[in-house]
């Protein structure tokens, strides 16, 4: 629930900030220079690239933790079995071996959006973000019945 919270409140930020930016722009393009004009479009090109990643980054998170529900329903969430340090940091040995295992998991079922979802969970834990999210994309696009390049 805290990370709900955190989440809408920095959206909400950011879209003030956005409406904020915004506004600007359009005085600048309303003083009707070239000058002003310029600037005042190139400010409004900031806030409208922050609002379609805002949405996007949404719509990827949304659909995360729909996967999540899902897997909760049918019982398949994977089981935190990892072994933390005194201040509850995940220790990295731990890490690549649930990660070995999720990997090997998911090269024996590549079409199960459920072993990339897995996958995914696992990367994160093991701290390499990037990987994580295309992991989760994948699962996501499988459970959704798009195809999938390798």
């Amino acid at each position: 629930m805290r990370a709900k919270l955190t989440y809408l409140v920095t959206a909400l930020v950011l879209v003030f900030y956005f409406v904020l930016v915004g506004s600007r722009g359009l005085l600048l393009i309303e003083q009707g220079t070239l000058l002003t004009v310029t600037f005042g479009v190139a400010v409004l090109i900031l806030p409208a690239i922050g609002l379609w990643f805002l949405w996007a980054n949404t719509q990827f998170v949304r659909k995360a933790n729909r996967l999540a529900e899902l897997l909760e329903v049918e019982g398949g969430l994977p089981v935190d079995e990892l072994r933390r340090d005194q201040y509850g940091r995940i220790d990295r040995d731990s890490a690549d071996e649930v990660f070995a295992r999720r990997k090997a998991e998911t090269e024996d079922t590549p079409g199960d959006w459920r072993c990339w979802f897995r996958l995914a969970v696992a990367y994160r834990d093991a701290r390499d973000t990037p990987r994580a999210r295309k992991a989760m994309q994948r699962a996501i696009a499988l459970q959704e019945g798009r195809t999938v390049s390798a």
